[in-house]
């Protein structure tokens, strides 16, 4: 495996391993930021950790305190991380909507946001999911999205949450965090 493909791969496990994070944590939870840093810095710095971390592990996420209320992208805006810092991660609910069903949205160019948002979380076919974004210092990026209830275990009514990883699910919020990398 070339070394891009390798870290391309490890980005992906790290968002994996984010979004079963936020999932052991349930549903409705506010968006939550990650440090991505290097594992063995880490435990130089914070020995006591050495029972709670995997030292083969390059990268381990660290939970960052909470954002503050409102626009995201500003709050992203104002982020600056240390040089120990090699990536982050950001896990936040969404609403998807099917294709084609812009048309029935209000106008994004005369529409706020908070109108925008309401439309989509009022729209009927609407699904709620949970995407994870990770990103590191050198470019390279993941996405993971929990769709919520979207099938059904097989032979019960239980609803089964459907899994989709691929870079290109978020590429403005990837921009947006590699922007918070940035010197």
């Amino acid at each position: 495996m070339a070394a891009n493909e390798a870290r391309q791969a490890g980005v992906a496990a790290l968002a994996r391993e984010i979004e079963d994070f936020m999932a052991a944590g349930g549903w409705d939870q506010p968006p939550q930021l990650f440090a991505l840093v290097p594992t063995a810095a880490l435990l130089d710095e914070q020995p006591e950790l050495a029972g709670q971390l995997d030292r083969a592990n390059p990268l381990t996420p660290v939970a960052q305190e909470a954002l503050p209320e409102g626009d995201l992208a500003e709050a992203l805006g104002r982020i600056a991380w240390p040089d120990l810092v090699i990536g982050c991660a950001l896990a936040q609910e969404i609403i998807v909507l099917p294709p084609g069903s812009e048309p029935e949205l209000p106008d994004v160019a005369e529409a706020d946001a908070e109108s925008l948002r309401r439309a989509a979380a009022n729209h009927p076919q609407r699904t709620e999911a949970r995407l994870v974004a990770a990103v590191l210092r050198d470019g390279e990026g993941a996405c993971v999205m929990r769709l919520r209830g979207i099938g059904t275990a097989d032979g019960t009514d239980e609803s089964i949450d459907e899994i989709v990883e691929s870079p290109d699910l978020a590429p403005n919020l990837l921009e947006a965090l590699k922007a918070t990398l940035q010197p």
